[in-house]
């Protein structure tokens, strides 16, 4: 057995996943001559190229390009259905994607209602025809007003019960706080939501700490700048809160210079809850099994590891009882099934 086709073949759960993010060139070129929407490339390579994370201003222009192609429901169930697939090809048995509803309201003025419908059709059939599940996050982009946070937060609680179990803080850090969506966060936990915003990404510990106080995070994408504070560190250690850390993403974003000096090591040996996500694969040019190749690579993991960190997303998962226990049995059960067959 080899880890490479182990790492390929095990199963997968991921919780730091966005879904207009995960768009494949393929799919926006049609989408753009679907609706006439112009894009700063006509072909697949071309839209790759463009796609090439450069700094975070670009990543919003890409992301917006995006979101303004998404016109209808039936475009919102094609690109989750697509996302599915490719979650499915990777065994990654269940998702946790974020989705940014609040944008396509903006762009095109359609209907939360539309939206999650749509999604919970492609969920529906994913579940039904590739045995794979997923659950969504909605998120605010951070940069939007508290009162379009508010909207996004009653939106996210009439999807309670149909697919909707988190809700998140998404979009550039720098001068957006935590604080600033505190009611949002208020609003929605109190209804039942869990509080996973994204922090610690780009903005160092304070903003880790204004989610753990204003937003009572229970989970937290990303993250990892809370090493740069030993009082954050034990905070989050005493807790168990999980982290959705996306090390390609870090580095592209140069929160880390390079995956071999990102501080995930330090983080593991810390005590934390850590997780492994790829946030917005075509985006940086990595997938889930990207993602673990590179870090088996990089700092010589092996199955003990490997295992732990998975088997921290499958704890980590926003599902009742019942459903967290069922995925636990799967997720061992192919485990076992997979160290088996690649003996």
């Amino acid at each position: 057995m080899t880890l490479d086709s182990f790492i390929r073949a095990m199963p997968k759960v991921e919780l730091h996943v966005h879904l207009e993010g995960s768009i494949r060139p393929e799919t926006l070129l049609t989408l753009s001559r679907r609706h006439n929407a112009r894009l700063p490339a006509d072909s697949v390579e071309g839209l790759r190229q463009w796609y090439t994370f450069t700094d975070f201003p670009h990543f919003v222009e890409v992301y917006v390009a995006m979101s303004r192609c998404l016109k209808t429901a039936d475009d919102i169930e094609w690109i989750t259905r697509e996302f599915l697939v490719g979650q499915a090809e990777q065994n990654i048995i269940h998702s946790e994607a974020t989705y940014t509803a609040y944008t396509l309201w903006q762009l095109h003025r359609l209907p939360f209602e539309d939206q999650l419908a749509a999604i919970n059709r492609a969920r529906e059939w994913a579940k039904e025809t590739l045995g794979v599940t997923m659950t969504l996050t909605i998120d605010i982009a951070r940069e939007v007003r508290p009162e379009d946070g508010m909207i996004t937060a009653e939106w996210a609680i009439s999807g309670l019960g149909r697919g909707v179990t988190g809700f998140g803080l998404g979009g550039n850090e720098v001068g957006n706080p935590p604080e600033k969506h505190a009611k949002a966060f208020e609003r929605a936990r109190a209804a039942g939501l869990a509080s996973v915003p994204h922090a610690g990404e780009t903005v160092g510990p304070e903003s880790v700490w204004g989610a753990l106080r204003s937003l009572k995070a229970v989970r937290l994408g990303h993250g990892v700048r809370s090493i740069e504070d030993l009082a954050l560190i034990d905070e989050l250690r005493a807790r168990q809160i999980p982290l959705e850390v996306c090390p390609t993403s870090n580095v592209r974003l140069k929160v880390a210079p390079a995956l071999a000096e990102h501080p995930l090591p330090k983080l593991i040996d810390s005590g934390v809850c850590v997780t492994i996500n790829s946030d917005d694969p075509p985006m940086f040019n990595t997938t889930l099994t990207d993602e673990w190749l590179q870090l088996a690579r990089t700092f010589g993991w092996g199955l003990d590891m490997i295992y732990a960190l998975s088997r921290n997303a499958v704890k980590a998962a926003l599902l009742n009882g019942e459903e967290k226990a069922a995925l636990e049995r799967r997720f061992d059960e192919e485990w076992r099934r997979a160290k088996l067959e690649n003996q």
